[in-house]
């Protein structure tokens, strides 16, 4: 077995290499790249959310248009990433741009599935007790169906953004940075170089870690913004 493959070498090679002090410090180590990493996936899901929440409630809401949904998720989810950032850069440039729209794209369908879901399935009667209540439209929308609807979409945002921050790696392909840079440039080093397969592994390892902690601190958030009594709801929602 050659020096920094996989096997027990291999990863003790490649777990010395993560904690490595010399790694974690500069503008290329860990910290920064994290952060550059973060950012990617904030910005992509934060479009993607005003993007999809809107119109997820409103077919939600109406019933109208509900064809979109089905088309738009399979079809976006259809779309491969890296395929579609390439052509994205042979058509603007290589840059941010290309990363964001990608990634974009890939948290679209979840966060719209999500809202639709959660706004279409809040129980009728509430609805109709509101509309009995004087609400109209907008109104009982924005007061009574997306407050019921929080888990659903809430777990659509989570979904989105781990499947992100999965993906976020593709922004090394560009030149760009986040935790993918260590991927590429560990597989540019060659099978030879001792900094190779330790690197290209460290920064799988980091993406993992990564992707872990944001989803604990997203499960952590979303107990503290929605309710006890939705929570409760939604929960009995996906046993029957």
């Amino acid at each position: 077995m050659d020096q920094g493959r996989p096997g027990g070498e291999g990863v003790n090679s490649a777990f010395n290499w993560l904690f490595d002090p010399d790694h974690w410090s500069g503008p290329t180590g860990f910290p920064a790249r994290i952060l550059e990493h973060l950012g990617y996936t904030g910005l992509s899901v934060l479009i993607a959310a005003l993007i999809a929440v809107p119109v997820g409630a409103v077919i939600g809401h109406t019933g109208r248009g509900t064809f979109l949904v089905a088309g738009l998720s399979n079809g976006l989810r259809a779309l491969p990433e890296l395929g579609l950032l390439t052509l994205l850069v042979l058509l603007t440039y290589v840059g941010l741009l290309p990363v964001v729209v990608s990634l974009v794209v890939l948290a679209l369908p979840p966060v719209l599935a999500g809202t639709y879901a959660g706004v279409r399935n809040v129980d009728r009667s509430v609805v109709d007790a509101a509309r009995g209540m004087g609400m109209r439209g907008p109104s009982v929308l924005w007061r009574v169906e997306l407050p019921n609807a929080l888990p659903l979409i809430v777990g659509g945002i989570r979904s989105a953004t781990l499947q992100v921050i999965a993906t976020a790696t593709i922004a090394a392909y560009v030149s760009l940075g986040g935790l993918g840079r260590f991927v590429i440039d560990g597989n540019n080093a060659g099978p030879g170089s001792p900094d190779g397969y330790p690197q290209m592994a460290a920064g799988a390892v980091a993406v993992a870690a990564l992707a872990l902690t944001v989803e604990g601190v997203l499960a952590l958030a979303q107990r503290l913004v929605v309710s006890p009594g939705l929570r409760a709801t939604n929960l009995v929602g996906k046993n029957t």
